[in-house]
């Protein structure tokens, strides 16, 4: 199957690039060539970046048959998403086999690390209404975002105006689904806002598995016509029946509720060849956890965390090329009955220069960062990527560095009966190189990358033997994980309507599983082969259809084909929507025991005031 699937997918590349070359008709596409990859302090075209990077355009979201970020993510090859049931109640996000304490989420360039635990990243997630696109960095990003982006980063760019409008959003489907919304934009003289309200409720698809979640987002621009100061706040929340989420015991009834918020203000300062933008946030996390629904003194867990960061990045562009530098602190404060009361200070600097050469045909970006952390020593993390354009459009490019992630307090401290943190962990760390190809064209875009990584001091929750009962958080010696990825996107015309085919695979291999095998409890589940298609097509004026296929093997053995497609149509202000998931009903797992919905099928209606 593996072996197919790759064989048709190259030449599925091939026969694109040829007509690509062939045919530059005018495509009506969120063209890549045009997108700015804001994800560091030196900004650059998509085409210019020597690194493996994808963007999920705001057309890609439209298509995705997607309904939140989580079943958006998983259209990604070498992305990793692992849920735990529908409506992103929550899922583990994971790149190029990293763990979830490894990847780093961004919301429009703030850090959304929590210092508690990994599981949480996917809470700061914001509704699809309000996301122009995601920028996704794949490999080590230590030099440029710091601690937690070991593997990778996501950095969600929000929309800035949507022009006095106001939109409605009703869907209602399997499993008693519910869901609702009104997004607003707000355009003034002076100012420009985003207002978003929305609730998504389920009775669940099995027992204990029934949700309500809330999403509420502001995002202000005021003072737009002289100096625009950019205001972002965003409360999350989610409540959800945890059954088997972290045991198999049946006679308990695990419950769960979070939230997730963020105030940040931003602005930026141009003179002349000199960028500078301060940034200033708070960002909080709660987490309370029942072990039994309905007795809440059997078992409670309940942590709250409080991060309050100030940052400044800058951009110098001179004859010798682009200088990027930036500083950030932050201050972390964590309460919990489990964990203890924790206080954190984080310092960050971070330099790079990129070099033009050869009339800027090869691109040499040189970079480091220093970390220091009140409770672990100071460390320096450097970086090198190098690109060439071989042509216009076809760019070779390779990077090295080092990255690495500091323990979070549940690897440090957390204890329950099956469960043990060790204060003497030692921070992972990490060697990864990466070479690849990419063309960009506005009908065609490709890219291919191989990568490899050793990384020492992996944290683990393992047992020494199959006979105890208590897992320990412990650094494990070393790791070796490498990698194949392919990307491939064409846009072509059929009855003078844009279609889209999109397909992505991904292999991965690493040695872990000769060190803990049946020892370890989260590294036993990577995706070792990965396949995704995607085709968008429209053959009326009003009606478009999107067809999702994913394939997945892990390191376990498990393997499932899931199908989802979705079809929109268009009436004047209104638009009518039906999604369906896991169309032939895969019998599959994502992460720990629990198994994922069958099919399933959501309608929805959509209206929007002008």
């Amino acid at each position: 199957m593996k072996k197919s699937i790759l064989f048709i997918t190259m030449l599925l590349v091939g026969a694109f690039q040829v007509k690509a070359q062939q045919d530059d008709a005018d495509v009506k596409v969120d063209s890549l060539s045009e997108v700015v990859v804001t994800a560091n302090r030196i900004d650059l075209p998509f085409k210019e970046n020597s690194r493996t990077i994808n963007i999920i355009t705001s057309n890609d979201i439209k298509n995705s048959a997607a309904v939140n970020v989580a079943d958006l993510l998983q259209q990604v090859a070498g992305v990793d998403i692992r849920r735990r049931g529908t409506g992103g109640s929550q899922a583990d996000l994971y790149i190029r086999g990293g763990g979830f304490d490894q990847t780093l989420l961004l919301i429009d360039g703030v850090k959304m690390d929590d210092a508690q635990t990994g599981h949480h990243t996917m809470n700061a997630a914001l509704p699809l209404e309000v996301i122009e696109r995601i920028e996704i960095i794949k490999g080590p990003a230590a030099r440029v975002f710091g601690q937690n982006a070991f593997a990778g980063a996501i950095n969600i760019i929000t929309k800035k105006n949507l022009d006095n409008t106001v939109s409605l959003n009703v869907e209602a489907g399997s499993f008693g689904q519910l869901n609702g919304s009104a997004t607003a934009g707000v355009d003034t003289e002076n100012s420009t806002h985003i207002i978003h309200v929305g609730r998504m409720t389920s009775e669940g698809y099995r027992n204990n598995s029934d949700y309500d979640n809330g999403s509420y987002y502001l995002k202000s621009i005021f003072n737009k016509n002289a100096q625009p100061i950019e205001m972002t706040a965003t409360f999350l929340e989610r409540n959800f029946g945890a059954e088997n989420f972290y045991t198999t015991n049946p006679t308990f009834n695990e419950y769960e509720e979070t939230q997730n918020s963020l105030l940040a203000l931003s602005t930026t300062f141009k003179k002349n060849k000199l960028k500078i933008q301060p940034r200033i946030y708070w960002k909080r996390n709660q987490d309370l956890f029942l072990l039994r629904r309905n007795e809440p003194g059997f078992y409670r867990n309940m942590h709250i965390s409080n991060k309050i960061g100030v940052e400044t990045n800058a951009s110098y562009a001179s004859k010798l090329g682009i200088t990027g530098f930036g500083v950030e602190f932050s201050k972390i404060y964590l309460r919990s009955n489990n964990l203890g009361n924790r206080d954190r200070f984080m310092s960050n600097m971070f330099l790079e220069h990129r070099f033009g050469i050869a009339d800027n045909k090869l691109d040499i970006t040189p970079g480091v960062a220093l970390t220091y952390f009140s409770d672990f020593k100071l460390r320096a993390f450097p970086g090198l990527d190098i690109g060439y354009d071989l042509t216009n459009t076809f760019k070779v490019y390779g990077n090295i560095g080092y990255t690495y992630r500091v323990p979070t307090y549940t690897d440090l401290f957390y204890n329950d009966p099956v469960t043990s943190g060790n204060a003497d962990l030692e921070p992972e760390e990490a060697f990864a190189q990466e070479l690849g190809l990419k063309y960009t064209s506005l009908k065609f875009n490709a890219s291919l990358a191989v990568f490899n990584r050793d990384a020492d001091n992996l944290i683990d929750f393992i047992r020494n033997d199959v006979s105890e009962d208590v897992f320990v958080a412990t650094n494990i010696t070393e790791v070796n994980t490498k990698g194949l990825e392919l990307d491939a996107a064409y846009n072509f015309k059929f009855k003078d309507f844009t279609q889209t085919l999109a397909v992505g695979y991904a292999f991965l291999d690493d040695n872990i599983l000769d060190q803990n095998e049946e020892l370890s409890r989260y590294s036993l589940n990577t995706l070792k082969h990965q396949y995704t298609t995607r085709l968008s097509t429209q053959l009326f004026k009003n009606v478009r259809q999107n067809i999702i296929y994913k394939y997945a093997e892990r390191t376990t053995g498990q393997t499932y084909n899931v199908w989802d497609a979705s079809c929109a149509v268009k009436v004047k202000r209104a638009e009518f929507t039906v999604t369906a998931s896991n169309i032939f009903d895969a019998d599959y797992i994502e992460s720990g025991f629990i198994p994922m919905p069958p099919s399933n099928v959501l309608f929805g209606l959509r209206y929007s005031f002008r």
